[in-house]
C-alpha cells in the first residue's frame, strides 16, 4: 500500500508536468509559424509491412481528441481517449484531495489494472484494425485526416 502512495505521488506531479509541456507546446505551435507538418515521419512498420502497428493513428487520435471530436478519436485509437479520461479524472480528483488536506477524499487511486487495461486496448486495436484491414478491406485510418 506504501507503495501505491509513492506511484500516486510520482504520477500526480508526472500528471501535471505533462499537461503545463502540452500548454507551453500549444502555445508554441500558435504563435511560431513554422511547417510542422515536415516533422511527421510515417510509420515504418505500416510503410514496410501495410498493416498497422499498435500506435498506428495515435497521432490522429490526439489531433481529434483536441478539435473535440470525441468519436473519430475512439476510432484512430481508442487508448488516447481512455487515457484522457482517466488521466483528467486522476489529476483533478488527487488536486482536490490534497488542495483539502485529505479531508475530501476523492483521490483516484492508483491500480495496477489500468496499466493492463490500457495494454488490453492496445492488443485489441491492434487486431481489429489488421482484421479489418485484411479480411474485409476496410481501412479505418483512409479517409482521416485532421489539421495538427
Amino acid at each position: 500500500m506504501r507503495e501505491h502512495k509513492k506511484e500516486e505521488t510520482a504520477l500526480f506531479f508526472t500528471g501535471w508536468a505533462l499537461v503545463f509541456m502540452a500548454v507551453v507546446l500549444y502555445l508554441l505551435y500558435r504563435l511560431l509559424p513554422l511547417p510542422y507538418e515536415k516533422l511527421m515521419v510515417s510509420c515504418i512498420f505500416y510503410s514496410a509491412t501495410g498493416l498497422y502497428c499498435p500506435g498506428c493513428g495515435g497521432t490522429r487520435a490526439v489531433s481529434a481528441l483536441l478539435h473535440g471530436k470525441f468519436l473519430t478519436s475512439f476510432i484512430c485509437h481508442p487508448l488516447v481517449l481512455c487515457t484522457a479520461v482517466t488521466g483528467g479524472w486522476f489529476l483533478i480528483s488527487q488536486s482536490i484531495e490534497r488542495i483539502s488536506g485529505h479531508r475530501i477524499k476523492i483521490g483516484m487511486r492508483y491500480r495496477d489494472f489500468y496499466i493492463w487495461t490500457a495494454l488490453g486496448i492496445v492488443i485489441i486495436n491492434f487486431i481489429v484494425k489488421n482484421l479489418l484491414l485484411l479480411v474485409w478491406n476496410i481501412d479505418l485510418l483512409q479517409n482521416i485526416s485532421l489539421p495538427l
